[in-house]
């Protein structure tokens, strides 16, 4: 596993030093120790994280460079390494240094993946045949979340594609459907936006073609965004 290092160390986002459930969940130095495991990411995501992760790794191809914006609690880097297979390269970036930490951890002895502290926002352009973005946008506020789109629309080449997995409005008829309204008001205080917010519309006039499919009864979807030139 290689390092590459940063001559300036980007701040941690206001909205994150900010709030009292992102300093819990992720900015606490013990964050990763109590929530970086299988079983709590399966109870987080209802029982779809599995799922939902191998869904965004079949979008990736062995051999290309992908970047992973936000380091991912469970297997993720896991998935999109093993879908790239040797030949390919992972490059994952976070804006929390307790989080690259954490994930230079998990994925020690791995020659094809590169860490570092960075924004999504500030991604290399045309650099990536592919990003795979897995439940950032929710965690971020609205102007945030367009730039962010924006920056990862730019870092793929041409053909390349962009990959977000997320929340997404359930069914009326979901069970759960009040359940995670309740939660996104009390813990998530950027989330209940996307419901409300079509991906392709954060960068209009892009030069992508988008594809959506949502998953268990709406809660969650995957939307890809395909460069056309």
């Amino acid at each position: 596993m290689s390092e590459r290092s940063t001559a300036e160390r980007p701040l941690v986002p206001s909205y994150l030093a900010n709030s009292r459930t992102y300093r819990w969940a992720y900015a606490g130095r013990l964050s990763p120790f109590f929530l970086d495991h299988p079983l709590v990411v399966e109870a987080i995501l209802w029982g779809q994280g599995g799922r939902l992760m191998k869904l965004a790794a079949a979008e990736v191809s062995p051999g290309q460079i992908v970047l992973q914006p936000a380091c991912v609690y469970g297997a993720f880097s896991h998935h999109l390494l093993g879908a790239l297979g040797t030949e390919g390269r992972l490059d994952i970036i976070d804006v929390l240094p307790g989080q690259v930490a954490n994930v230079r951890r998990k994925l020690a002895g791995r020659g094809n993946v590169h860490i570092e502290l960075g924004d999504a926002e500030e991604a290399p352009a045309d650099a990536y045949d592919a990003v795979s973005c897995f439940f950032l946008l929710h965690e971020v506020p609205v102007d945030k979340r367009r730039a962010i789109v924006a920056a990862l629309l730019r870092a793929v080449r041409p053909g390349g594609k962009v990959v977000f997995v997320d929340y997404h409005r359930p069914r009326w008829w979901h069970p759960l459907g009040p359940l995670m309204a309740l939660v996104h008001r009390t813990l998530e205080p950027f989330a209940a936006s996307l419901w409300d917010q079509r991906i392709a519309d954060l960068v209009p006039g892009a030069n992508f073609s988008w594809r959506t499919e949502t998953f268990f009864g709406g809660l969650y979807q995957k939307t890809v965004a395909n460069r056309r030139d």
